[in-house]
């Protein structure tokens, strides 16, 4: 008798109904869990429920280990050009089945239709149409600098990769590791963040209706400390690319260490630093800031959530930036007019919370808006930003992961270079200035992986994103992410006797 593993819920605010896998997606099949464990996914908007899945664990991870495993000689004679149509044609079906995909995601994670809709779905979209370009032409070099040899390098896969995906922006960091490692012909066992499983449980259909074979995409839902922990020690995957936490992302390393030393990419935290130099256009400074702190209700990586002023235009700044702030509508994810839905949890959302009242009782910072709960049901924060914050204080130094922002004054060029870069962190940073030579010095002195100068989060699939310091290892998007799926061999050929 074949598993049915479909689950009818309602989306939104509407009450339509619709059906969700629950199953693990192995081998193009939803299946149960070994064990038969199951673990809720909530509503952040109510709280509630929504569906109960089969929860993943070491068993689980060998199972789908074992399905790419298998996998691997035939996808092996697969040509470049036939998998990267395989990349464009799930791009495809996603983009024919956006509408579901927009509400499912923003159901269980709590981020708005609209931005899901408008960044999130045509980001995934794009991402693996460009990675589907790239799928022939991965090239090694011929070196003929040695008399009497013909040298020449070759880019092989690595095999069965690991890929641990975090809960703030599901389906496009799915898209971000999956056009990579497939345009380079590896096998994938991907996990789930169990706090936003729904949403790549659904990419299964579409990956199955595709054409990929059994066993090359494999999709599990589970926890960290189980199914991520099995991932990162399974002694067959030959790399683990995680996106998450800079806590997370040591414990990975180790086990990865440990195990069988396999390679390792990690996206890790931030605390990014927006510059804002008196001679900005003040109101494009404001709205980027304002994008950069509280897209996604600020659970970003990259958030610019520590802004430095020029003294000059400190309190013109903060009157707009409050005025901007104070515009954010927050409400229901589905609502037409919200700008700022739930945050992802409970958990979330209590940590959050802490920080503010940290901010307002310990680091006597000057709350110019927010620092509340919205609402009485969900986990709704309101907006908040912190004015006269000391560089030593916790909401200076520490990341929230939350739409909260710190603010403080600098003085010279200089000071704020010192200042800007004393974290260990260096995910982001932004300039903001109408002097193109101080854009350039200042960008090239801040210790970070992308800075932006009069923009924020204009992140795009065709430029490499990744961090320095404690923010991590390796480069996602563009070209450079290539380098993180292949291992380059050297092959000699002695054509003397």
């Amino acid at each position: 008798m074949a598993f049915d593993d479909l689950v009818e819920i309602a989306f939104g605010d509407s009450g339509i109904k619709r059906k969700v896998h629950t199953g693990l997606f192995i081998n193009n099949e939803y299946v149960p869990s070994v064990s038969g464990k199951k673990m809720p996914t909530i509503n952040p908007a109510t709280g509630e429920v929504i569906v109960e899945l089969y929860e993943a664990d070491k068993a689980d991870v060998d199972k789908a280990v074992q399905a790419a495993k298998a996998a691997l000689p035939g996808w092996h004679k697969v040509d470049g050009a036939s998998r990267g149509m395989l990349l464009w044609k799930l791009a495809d079906l996603i983009e024919k089945n956006v509408k579901e995909l927009v509400e499912l995601e923003s159901l269980d994670n709590g981020k708005t239709t609209k931005d899901s809709a408008s960044i999130d779905l045509p980001g995934v979209i794009g991402c693996l149409r460009y990675y589907a370009g790239w799928a022939d032409k991965i090239h090694g070099k011929v070196m003929m600098d040695t008399p009497g040899f013909m040298n020449y390098t070759r880019h092989e896969p690595l095999g069965v990769v690991g890929q641990i995906i975090p809960w703030n922006f599901p389906l496009l960091m799915a898209a971000w590791k999956i056009g990579p490692a497939i345009a380079c012909g590896n096998v994938i066992v991907m996990k789930s963040s169990e706090k936003t499983p729904l949403s790549l449980l659904a990419l299964g259909d579409l990956i199955k209706e595709a054409g990929f074979p059994p066993g090359v995409i494999n999709l599990l839902s589970g926890y960290g400390p189980t199914a991520g922990q099995a991932i990162a020690e399974h002694p067959e995957i030959r790399k683990v690319a995680f996106t998450g936490s800079t806590r997370t992302g040591r414990r990975i390393a180790e086990a990865a260490a440990k195990s069988n030393l396999k390679k390792v990419s990690l996206e890790l935290g931030g605390k990014s630093p927006a510059v804002v130099f008196d001679d900005a256009n003040l109101d494009q400074a404001v709205f980027w800031c304002n994008l950069g702190i509280f897209f996604n209700h600020g659970q970003v990586c990259c958030a610019s959530s520590r802004v430095y002023v020029q003294e000059g235009v400190y309190e013109k700044f903060l009157e707009k930036y409050k005025a901007m702030a104070e515009g954010i509508k927050v409400g229901s994810q589905f609502g037409a007019e919200t700008n700022q839905g739930p945050q992802v949890d409970e958990i979330q959302f209590n940590h959050i919370m802490r920080y503010i009242d940290h901010g307002i009782k310990e680091d006597k910072a000057r709350l110019v808006t927010g620092g509340k709960r919205v609402g009485d049901k969900g986990y709704f924060v309101a907006p908040t930003i912190f004015a006269d914050v000391k560089e030593d204080a916790k909401i200076m130094q520490e990341e929230i992961f939350g739409p909260v922002v710190a603010v403080n004054t600098f003085k010279t060029e200089e000071e704020i270079i010192r200042r800007a870069n004393t974290t260990t962190y260096g995910l982001a940073a932004a300039v903001f200035t109408t002097d193109v030579n101080r854009a350039i010095r200042v960008s090239n002195a801040l210790e970070a992986g992308t800075i932006w100068v009069n923009c924020y989060n204009a992140l795009g699939h065709t430029t490499p994103f990744g961090g320095f310091k404690e923010s991590g290892w390796g480069r996602e998007l563009g070209e450079y992410a290539l380098e993180l799926y292949t291992e380059v061999k050297t092959v000699k050929i002695n054509l003397g006797a």
